[in-house]
Order: C-alpha cells, then structure tokens, then sequence
C-alpha cells in the first residue's frame, strides 16, 4: 500500500530504519501508553494486554502510518475548530485509536472487538472513515492538501452508467422518436429492472419474476421490440447501450493521498465541480491499485451541536465539553423517555419515537440497541427487547455461559460482535476466525460457513456442551447474522444522538436554534421544527433587522428570534451588509435610517421587499402595506432606494463633510423619516437645522417644492463659496425633475 510519509519525531526516529517502520511504530506506541494514561484512570493488565495485542496487529501488518496520518490530521481539526465524530464504523473497536485521539468511545467498556476492525489472521488494510462537521470539512481537507502537497491529492471518479429507462430515453432522442413515445415506452420498464434481465428470460421465468401491471407492461415490451417501426429500433439499440459510461462524477467523500506525485502514479483528470485533481479509477481500482483511501464526510448534526455550543457560550459565557458530559444524566433520559426527540440525530422518525416511549430507555445500553434494531430485518424484535426490560417476557439463555454477552440485550442478540464474542468463549474460535465466521454469515459466504460449523459445533461439544442446543445456537446465529448490526457504529452514532438529546434537554432554545439554522434551506424542515418549538413552549419571533443575525439566533429572554438567512430572496451578502454596519454603528433607528446606512448593492430593492413581508421591519412600527403603497407610479420602497441615491449624489459632488462645518446646518444627514407622520413636517426652523424629517418634505411634499428648491439652491451658493467647489446646476434640475 502507497502511505504518504509521516514524519516521526526525532527522539524516535532510528538511523538504520530504512523504510521507517520501526520508528513509526515507536512512535505510535509511545501515543498510544501516553494517550492511555488520559483516557484510563488505572491502566489494569487487561488494558495493557488489549493495547499490546492490538500494537502487535498493526506492527504485523505494517500500517502504523495508516494510524498516525490520521491521528494527525484529527487533532488537527480539533486545533483549528472543526468538530470530529466520536467514530464512525469499526474503527470504534480499537484500544489505539480510542487512545491516540481517533475515537472517543471505550471500546473495552462496550465490549468492541479490534478483530472487527483488523483482523489479525486476514490482514487488509483499515478502514477509517471520519465524520466531521459538514461546514468544517473543507477545511481539514484543505489542510491536508497544504501538508501533503496539491499534486499528492485527489478525488475519487465515479461513473454514471445507462439504466434501463435512461438507455430508452438518449436512443430515442437519437433516433427522434417522439417525446411523449419514447417517456411511454420507458415507463413499461420495472423499477430496478434492466433490460437485459427481461429480454433473457423466458415466458415461464417472466411469470415468476414479475406479476401484476409489471408483467403486462413487461410483455408489451417485448412485442413492441419485435415491431420493424422506430419505436421498436428504440429498445432493440437501447439494450445494446444499457450499461455503457454515460457520465461522470466525483465521489462525495473519498479522498486519495499518495507518497509520490499522482501524475506519476495513476491516471487523473481535472473537473469543474472541484479544486483537486480527479482519479480516473473509480473506488474500487484505486483500493485494489494500493493506494490510501480515505472518507472525510460531512455530518450536519456535527454543526448542530457545534452551533449550539457557541451560542450557550455567547449567551451563559459557558464552555461545555460535550466529549465528556454525563452519559448517566436523567433529564435527557427523559427526552428519549417520553419520545421528544424530534431532531435528535437517528431518533427522530415517528416508529423510532413510538418505541421510544414503550421502551422508556434509563441507560446509554439502551439507546445502543435500540439505534441498532431499528433498521428493516431486527425491527421484528423490539417488542421483544421492550417486553423483556420491562419484566413482561421471560430473559432466557439457551446456555449460562451466553449471558455475558447477552445481558445488556435482555437475552436477544443485536449485535455481530456478540456472535464473535460467543464463538470464542463457546467454541474457543480464535480472534480471526470469529471475524470470519461474522463475515460468512453475514454475507451469505457458503464456503466460509461450511468450514466454520464443524469447528464450531465440535469446539462446543470439547467444551461439554450439549450438541443439540449448540445446534440451535447456530440456526439462530445464521437467521439473525443477516440482520445483526456493528456495535462499534451503533454505539458511536448512539452517543452523537445522546449528545443532542442532552442540548435538548438543558438548553431547549439553544438547541432548537441551532437546529433551524442547519435547516434554513428546507421550509419542510423549518415548519417542522418551529411545531416543535411551540410544543416545547419556545417563542420563535419573527425577523427584525435590529436583532437577527443570518442564522436563528437566541435572546436573553431564552426566545428565538429568525434567521435572516432563511429569508426568501435574502442574500448571504446581503446579510452581512445588515449585520456588520448594525454591529459598527449601532441598532437602526427607523426605516429610513436603515435604507441610508446599509449597502444597497447587496441589499436592493427585492431583498428589502422580502425583509418586509417577512416582518424584518415591524419594530419601526409601519403597517407592512405601507411600504408597497404606490405613489407617483413608485412604491415607498422605491422613493427611499432613490432619497438614497440623491443624497448620495449630493455628498459626491459637493463634499457632505462641508455640510458639517456650517453652524446653520447642524446635524447634516441626508437619512428620511417615514412618510405620513406628520402632514406639515417643512417650517423654516426645521430646514434650518437641514434635519430628517424636513429632507423627508423636500422630496415628497409638492406643495413645497419651489420654496424648498430656492432655499436649498441659496444654500448651496454659502456652500460652493465655502468650500470652493464647484455645483452644477445639473444636479439641482435631476433633484427638481425627481421632486416634481
């Protein structure tokens, strides 16, 4: 395998280390005991037996690389503030990773199998795919690309190939088949069907695979393909198409890196949609080439709670380390309790939630199994699982010995690594074998089953067992294998939802906030949770200039006001020109003072319209009407937009600052009042003071404007005779053609 280089430091680098795996795993040691010592109270025999024995495993199979590169780039996202996942996968099985900072989750603890993860008689490489917050995930990949190097980077390629409809619909655009012919005939093709499939089968077979609607559609098929019309030519060319390359793209989460130049290495190409090179092997050919793969994916509830945190911390000026919380805590039982855990991450569909409140979860085990059972396959079981913790359905064990492993699931089992936990207490399978022995049953392996049962049953019978209920023991192990879960995932995933459940539960509104915002584009999604927060009895306030920021935000008074952002035809720049110049120069006063400040470029005319539809300016108490009544073939809107552009105008060419310099016109602005305030704003006095309200007149009272235009051009003479510059007369003739 192709491992980018990883620089161990020098106390234990080893000058005759050629290829520099022995200073690696020095080094991966030295992390791991260090790491133990933070994670571990007291480091027992067992422990350090587990810890040796997984060292050994990863020494044997050459990759302590592999483990360091991601140790590293990990606490590196941790350093520069980008939330990692407690684990993802079979990872969380490993002592190591748990203790160089990869993993979160006591694997010992869980009874999580390393062996899971790497098998020590089968060795491949690991696998560790890593969540991170999806806002924080470019930015660690990013980081990787400045440490790694540009062109030791790349995406993985993926090939889109014809299907069956879409091989119908590009022959007959071809052929020039009619539309409405060529969207018929594609429709006749079954779902997850092919054409290649239908066309093989005989009648009889036909019959068996497909019945109802689909068989008739599926002969009507077939006789149009034995037509000489176009239609016919159609599906003839079209099956010969099916399966051919039709695009490309980039995998979503894959990320390879090399030691060595790609170009050098692999075939690669460059895309539109990304700043990294592409490999033109799609995933599969890149893992078979040996190279490292990894997947940097994106989880939004990573964000949530990230988001959340900042606000508790902006709000309480508290800092929680959500790593470390209390996994024995009662109120946030209490949310899964009483089923409360709409968005709560993997607990929030209705079934789940249903069962939730049967169930009455009082224990992290609990929510373990339960995210593990609630999936097509073991879902038959959690009535059973709810009976038995409750005392209603007898625990029973077809031997002693499997209670153990099976207590914490009231006697069923849930999880694959309690079949290989079992396999080796019962049978004493070795570490690997119990590995394969869940992998042959899991997918269905015949060889691998029929070379593991005969071990099994006479491991079981050297044991004093007796054969006809380890029988039944494997019976039951072959049914259930095929539903049986990864303990390592549904745990990790199970403490990302008891997380959320505990924001929920101590911090509702910062929660629910938080929430919102990683939703904003989904109006499902922001309907949705605004129902939970009036169930939850938080107010959730419409948006207001003077208090929204681009997300849903929190008051102190624990009310959510909205996010700005989630506004319909609101900008993020847009945003941001509200935001900044309400944070430089404080809250907006009025409507006019709010069109006068913000930067109309970002914030035009149809953000604003949004802005009052949507409530954003009720604190200046103005009917929402108002602002769209038309005047002079002009909305209210439009005048101030162009009141704006004027003053503008006017600070341009004549030097606004010059105004500020004339005692007579105090306080020179070229801000407006709202209209209909007062019927008689102009009098000489207020010119004189050349204040909002009086600028207001100038514009919109006719009755006035010869006055005012005499006044204005008089002084504007003191101005120009002032200050030396020069006005033109242009600009008094554009300011009387507008007032008029």
């Amino acid at each position: 395998v192709d491992l980018p280089s990883f620089n161990v430091p020098q106390p234990f680098t080893d000058s005759g280390d050629s290829n520099g795996l022995e200073s690696q795993n020095k080094f991966l040691r030295h992390l791991c005991f260090e790491g133990a010592k933070k994670r571990y109270v007291e480091i027992t025999q067992d422990i350090e037996e587990r810890i040796n024995f997984e060292l050994k495993v990863i020494e044997k199979s050459g990759y302590p690389g592999y483990f360091l590169i991601v140790q590293d780039f990990i606490n590196k996202a941790r350093e520069i503030g980008v939330s990692v996942g407690p684990g993802r996968g079979s990872a969380a099985g490993s002592v190591v990773a748990y203790c160089i900072g990869i993993t979160d989750i006591d694997p010992i603890q869980y009874d999580l199998l390393f062996e899971r993860f790497l098998n020590p008689d089968r060795i491949s490489l690991p696998d560790i795919d890593i969540d991170f917050d999806d806002e924080g995930r470019n930015k660690i990949i990013d980081w990787v690309v400045s440490k790694y190097g540009h062109e030791n980077v790349a995406q993985i390629v993926t090939y889109g190939k014809m299907a069956a409809k879409s091989s119908i619909r590009d022959t007959a655009r071809v052929l020039n088949l009619p539309l409405n012919e060529a969207d018929r005939i594609a429709k006749l093709v079954p779902d997850l069907t092919s054409l290649s499939e239908i066309f093989s089968l005989e009648k009889d077979e036909l019959k068996k695979r497909f019945t109802g609607d689909q068989l008739k559609n599926v002969n009507e098929l077939i006789s149009i393909s034995k037509g000489e019309d176009l239609s016919s030519q159609t599906i003839n060319n079209a099956i010969k198409v099916e399966g051919s390359l039709r695009n490309i793209g980039t995998h979503a989460c894959g990320i390879i890196i090399t030691s060595d130049n790609l170009v050098n290495t692999i075939p690669v190409l460059t895309s539109k949609d990304s700043e990294l090179l592409v490999t033109q092997y799609d995933n599969s050919a890149v893992e078979n080439a040996g190279l490292l793969k990894m997947d940097f994916l994106g989880l939004k509830n990573l964000t949530i709670i990230k988001d959340c945190l900042k606000i508790i911390k902006h709000l309480h000026q508290k800092e929680i380390d959500i790593r470390n919380i209390d996994l024995d805590d009662n109120l946030t039982f209490e949310i899964f309790k009483d089923g409360n855990t709409t968005g709560i991450f993997q607990f929030s569909s209705d079934g789940m939630r249903s069962h939730l409140k049967n169930l009455k979860p009082d224990k992290f085990d609990d929510l373990i199994a339960m995210n593990a059972l609630y999936r097509p396959g073991p879902m038959e079981y959690i009535p059973n699982f709810i009976k038995r913790k409750h005392g209603k359905e007898e625990i029973s064990y077809d031997l002693p010995e499997m209670e153990e492993y099976l207590s914490q699931t009231y006697g069923i089992t849930v999880y694959q690594e309690q079949v290989m936990l079992l396999s080796q207490k019962l049978a004493n399978f070795t570490r690997g074998e119990a590995d394969s022995l869940r992998k042959g049953m899991g997918k269905k392996i015949k060889s691998v089953i029929d070379e593991l049962k005969p071990k099994f049953v006479n491991g079981c019978k050297k044991n004093g067992y007796d054969e006809t209920v380890v029988e039944k023991i494997w019976s039951d192990w072959e049914k259930f294998a095929l539903y049986a879960f990864n303990k390592s995932h549904s745990t990790c995933y199970a403490l990302i939802a008891y997380q959320t459940a505990f924001l929920k539960a101590h911090y509702p509104a910062e929660l629910m906030a938080s929430i919102l915002a990683n939703h904003m584009r989904d109006i499902k999604d922001i309907t949705l949770y605004m129902e939970e927060c009036k169930k939850m009895n938080i107010k959730v306030l419409c948006p207001d200039v003077n208090e929204s920021f681009y997300k849903f935000a929190v008051n102190k008074k624990s009310e959510i006001r909205f996010g700005l952002g989630a506004i319909k035809g609101v900008g993020e720049s847009a945003v941001n020109s509200i935001v900044e110049e309400r944070k430089q120069n404080g809250i907006y006063k009025s409507f006019s003072d709010f069109v006068k400040r913000v930067e109309l470029r970002s914030c035009n005319k149809r953000t604003i319209e949004s802005l009052v539809l949507s409530g954003g300016f009720d604190s200046f108490e103005i009917d929402r009407s108002r602002y769209f009544h038309v005047e002079d073939e002009q909305s209210y809107i439009e005048k101030m937009i162009k009141f704006v552009a004027i003053g503008a105008l006017i600070e341009k060419n004549l030097g606004m600052s010059k105004f500020k310099e004339i005692s007579e016109f105090k306080g020179v602005e070229y801000a407006f009042v709202e209209t209909g305030r007062s019927n008689d704003l102009f009098q000489e006095k207020q010119f004189g003071q050349f204040g909002e309200a009086s600028i207001m007149t100038i514009i919109v009272q006719n009755k006035f404007k010869d006055e005012v235009m005499q006044l204005l051009a008089k002084h504007l003479n003191v101005l120009n005779s002032q200050s030396g510059l020069i006005f033109e007369e242009k600009n008094i003739d554009a300011l009387k053609s507008f007032s008029s």
